[in-house]
C-alpha cells in the first residue's frame, strides 16, 4: 500500500466494517493534527473544533469511498484546511458588524470625507437605477450582495443561462460606464 502505513490501511478497513475501536483509534491518532491545522491559520480553540468535528463527520460520510491505498493523514489535513478557509472567508464577510468600524479604518473611506462618500454612493445607485432590468439585478448580485452568490444561485435569481452571464455583465458595465460619465 504505497505511501500508507499498514495500520491506517487497517483503521480504514475496521471503520468500513462499524468497528467502534477502529473509528476511536483513528480519530485518537489524527484529532490533534486536525485541531492544529485551524489554530495554525489563528482560529480560536472553539472554532478549531468545530472544524475538527466537520472534519471527522466528513470522513464517516466519505468513509465508502476511502480505498485502503488513501493517504488519510494528507485527506484529513486538506479537508481540515478547506473548512479553514471557509470558516476564515465567512467571518471576513460577515466581520464584527459594530456600527464604528469605519472610524477605526479610515483606509476603507479613502482620502474622500464621509459626505463625498456619501456622494458617490448616490452617484453609483443613480446609474444602477437609470440601467434598468436585467442588468441593475445582475450588478446588484456580482458585485454588491453580501451572500456573494455564486453563478449558478444567480442564474436561477435572474433565470439567465449561467454561460450568458459573464458576457452579459461586461455589456452592463459598457453600458453603466457610459451612464455614469454622463452624469
Amino acid at each position: 500500500m504505497a505511501g500508507v502505513r499498514g495500520d491506517d490501511a487497517e483503521l480504514i478497513r475496521g471503520c468500513k466494517k462499524g468497528q467502534a475501536g477502529a473509528w476511536d483509534r483513528l480519530v485518537k491518532k489524527y484529532e490533534r493534527l486536525v485541531f492544529s491545522i485551524p489554530r495554525s491559520y489563528g482560529l480560536s480553540p472553539a472554532d478549531a473544533a468545530d472544524v475538527s468535528q466537520l472534519t471527522f463527520t466528513i470522513l464517516i460520510q466519505s468513509l465508502d469511498s476511502l480505498t485502503e491505498e488513501s493517504n488519510v493523514k494528507a485527506w484529513l489535513a486538506t479537508v481540515a484546511r478547506r473548512h479553514t478557509w471557509r470558516l476564515m472567508e465567512k467571518g471576513r464577510r460577515e466581520g464584527p458588524g459594530r456600527e464604528d468600524d469605519l472610524a477605526d479604518t479610515p483606509w476603507l473611506l479613502g482620502n474622500e470625507k464621509p459626505s463625498e462618500l456619501w456622494e458617490t454612493i448616490d452617484w453609483l445607485d443613480g446609474g444602477l437605477s437609470a440601467l434598468g432590468e436585467p442588468c441593475r439585478g445582475l450588478l446588484t448580485a456580482l458585485y454588491l450582495d453580501a451572500s456573494e452568490p455564486s453563478y449558478a444561485e444567480i442564474s436561477g435569481r435572474l433565470g439567465m443561462p449561467v454561460g450568458s452571464i459573464g458576457p452579459t455583465r461586461a455589456r452592463c458595465l459598457r453600458r453603466l460606464r457610459t451612464i455614469l460619465g454622463d452624469r
